[in-house]
């Protein structure tokens, strides 16, 4: 099997955008996980149908469902002792975090959605983002933080959009991060940093609020703003005003360049890819905090994504509705996605991880899919893959997937 370090957050915008069976241990809650016979079979039976034609592939899906009934757990070796208490990289999932922080701050009169991205803090003679050339993007005078949580203010993706080859930096025709990690793999990257590169080069897709198009840049830029409104470094806003409140004890999110270490029990990540797969466990997140960075566990992430969408994580009910506007099937709310008959919440991949965390408020029932195993050769139909998963996991449980959400 090769091995092949890869660090690129990987945003499935076409799809818009789980202790366990047999093993006898417990979640994040006093209550042991359920076992499904059914819902064991349903995952070996997927997991085997979607490797038959890929050689090599290996990895593991895990399956989280909670329901009022219960949570189940259930994965394709149970016998590995694989239990929702394992740890993998949750990538974009990270972005609800984000946009929990906005509309907290939001909530709390810290900063108004609707205000331009140079406008003044509230009771501040700071704006939002700095005045400085590294935050000179095109259209800034016109980009309100609302934009930025739909990506829809135009800002270019350096994560997963190669710097034009006409350019002048030396990294022209190259992604930024993976250039300056061939010389200095540690490297910690900065929010400065990567909204500078789309600074530098003038980059946009387009005048804000004229079409749609994911930025993980974009939520590079609202990691910046939540610091400066809160006077606290991102990870320890997200710790202090979201992770502790509400129990999430092992969730993470790694800032440092040599901080490349998942947290035991782990899942092993792989990457599939030109026919041939790569483990890819170990990686450097600092290019993606705030937009792509999270460490977290089935329950932990399963537990958030539900008491998020209820209103009960810190962002109240009206906040939460304001997030879930528009966003049906293949739109994007502030943060928020919706697949039909799993409900609201956000997909996540990075090389090495792919993640559905869906939230059916009509039915109470939370499902998290933690694939340790993502397929960059067919992207698009492996997510629609896994939500069909998902949606047939609700099925054997007893729950319906004619219409989730309400």
């Amino acid at each position: 099997m090769k091995k092949i370090r890869v660090s690129c957050a990987i945003v499935i915008s076409a799809v818009v955008v789980m202790i366990s069976s047999g093993c006898g241990l417990f979640s994040g809650g006093s209550q042991p996980d359920l076992s499904s016979p059914e819902l064991n079979e349903l995952v070996k039976a997927r997991w085997t149908a979607y490797g038959a034609t890929r050689e090599g592939w290996t990895g593991e899906f895990h399956v989280y469902v909670m329901t009022p009934r219960g949570n189940y757990f259930a994965c394709v070796t149970p016998e590995s002792g694989a239990t929702s208490a394992i740890h993998f990289r949750g990538a974009s999932t990270t972005k609800t975090f984000t946009a929990a922080s906005i509309m907290l701050l939001h909530q709390q009169g810290k900063l108004n959605i609707d205000d331009k991205i140079t406008d003044l803090i509230p009771g501040s003679t700071e704006s939002y983002v700095p005045n400085t050339a590294d935050y000179n993007i095109p259209y800034k005078d016109e980009i309100t933080i609302k934009m930025v949580l739909k990506h829809r203010a135009g800002i270019w993706d350096i994560s997963n959009t190669a710097i034009p080859a006409t350019a002048e930096p030396a990294y022209r025709g190259k992604f930024y991060a993976y250039y300056v990690m061939e010389s200095d793999p540690t490297h910690t990257f900065t929010f400065d940093e990567m909204v500078g590169v789309v600074a530098t080069n003038e980059l946009s897709y387009f005048p804000p609020d004229t079409s749609y198009h994911y930025s993980d840049t974009g939520y590079s830029m609202l990691g910046k703003i939540i610091e400066r409104v809160s006077g606290k470094r991102y990870d320890r806003f997200v710790a202090e005003d979201l992770l502790v409140p509400n129990g999430l004890m092992s969730t993470t999110f790694p800032y440092q360049g040599d901080d490349n270490d998942l947290p035991a029990p782990l899942a092993t990540g792989y990457l599939f890819s030109g026919g041939a797969i790569y483990e890819n466990t170990q990686d450097n997140m600092s290019p993606h905090v705030a937009e792509g960075n999270v460490i977290t566990t089935l329950s932990d992430l399963a537990n958030w994504i539900r008491k998020l969408l209820r209103g009960e994580a810190g962002p109240n009910a009206s906040t939460v509705a304001m997030m879930k506007e528009g966003t049906v099937e293949g739109a994007y709310g502030l943060g928020i996605s919706y697949v039909a008959g799993l409900g609201y919440g956000h997909d996540g991949g990075h090389a090495g991880y792919a993640t559905v965390a869906k939230y059916d408020p009509a039915q109470d029932v939370t499902v998290l899919i933690a694939a340790s195993v993502i397929d960059f050769d067919n992207l698009v139909p492996y997510y629609h893959y896994l939500h069909d998963m998902g949606r047939a996991a609700k099925n054997i449980l007893g729950y319906s997937t004619a219409e989730a959400g309400s």
